[in-house]
């Protein structure tokens, strides 16, 4: 049999999968009522947009049935959509961690639970990605184009102008950036593993180390406005978690520090040259 015969009644080989264009990582803790819309406005904003991605749940360690729900939810063939689960409860800052581990997507995201921006907001994030104007791209609800279609309670706002005063002051984030702990953040995919990767933060200070580590690599990091419409069903309990949060900012910067030191102390540290062989 030549080898023309035998190209013939060879079986074709499968088309090599397609790159992802968009990775969307939804953290999630019990969300039954929600996540089913979560996963379909995603879906919808993908196909919308001739995007090729995927869409990632991290449930975190949910006693509900979000994960049963994410996992039955339809979404369309072109759609890839993947539900990671674990227990226990271990913060918010570890589901996305999780999910941005397991992205592949050339840009990825993530988006809060509840759908309190419209995805469609995400076009004016990879504009500024793919265009080479930074390396992160943050939507705000603070600046003076954002729509807020429904507001926190009225103690919920105080509290977080007077957050926003003190990571500018304490922790040193750039005035320019105005709403850190907005739940509708993009990244370049490369970059957003690389620094998932180191960060440590379990709860929901994350923001701000991903925010500190990225200013200290020289990423440029931008901020897009949106339309947002208050969850008032989220799972932020102010006055029990915010005592804790003020803690884990102190233990991020000291964290940050000591690496610094030690980055610091590893540069000038002159390298040891091999011994010589001599004749």
């Amino acid at each position: 049999m030549d080898d023309s015969t035998l190209a013939r009644l060879a079986p074709p080989s499968a088309a090599p999968p397609l790159p992802v264009d968009l990775s969307i990582v939804i953290p999630a803790f019990q969300e039954n009522h929600k996540i089913a819309q979560d996963i379909q406005a995603a879906a919808q904003f993908l196909v919308g947009q001739g995007l090729h991605g995927e869409i990632i749940v991290v449930d975190d360690g949910s006693r509900d049935e979000t994960a049963r729900i994410a996992e039955a939810v339809a979404v369309p063939e072109a759609v890839t959509r993947r539900v990671i689960r674990y227990t226990p409860n271990r913060g918010k800052g570890h589901a996305v961690r999780t999910g941005m581990r397991h992205t592949s997507g050339r840009y990825v995201m993530f988006a809060d639970s509840g759908n309190c921006v419209p995805y469609d907001y995400a076009l004016s994030g990879l504009k500024l990605l793919r265009d080479g104007a930074c390396e992160l791209a943050h939507g705000s609800r603070k600046l003076p184009q954002s729509i807020i279609k429904r507001k926190h309670y009225w103690y919920r706002t105080a509290c977080s102008r007077i957050f926003r005063r003190v990571v500018w002051s304490f922790m040193g984030i750039p005035h320019s950036l105005s709403d850190s702990q907005c739940g509708f953040k993009m990244y370049r995919g490369d970059i957003a593993r690389s620094l998932y990767d180191e960060c440590l933060s379990e709860r929901f200070m994350f923001d701000v180390e991903i925010i500190l580590r990225a200013i200290g690599k020289g990423y440029r990091i931008r901020e897009f406005p949106i339309e947002w419409n208050s969850d008032h069903d989220s799972r932020f309990r102010l006055f029990r978690a915010g005592f804790r949060s003020l803690y884990d900012l102190l233990k991020i910067r000291s964290m940050l520090a000591r690496e610094k030191r030690s980055a610091a102390r590893n540069a000038a540290r002159p390298e040891k040259q091999p011994p010589s062989i001599e004749s």
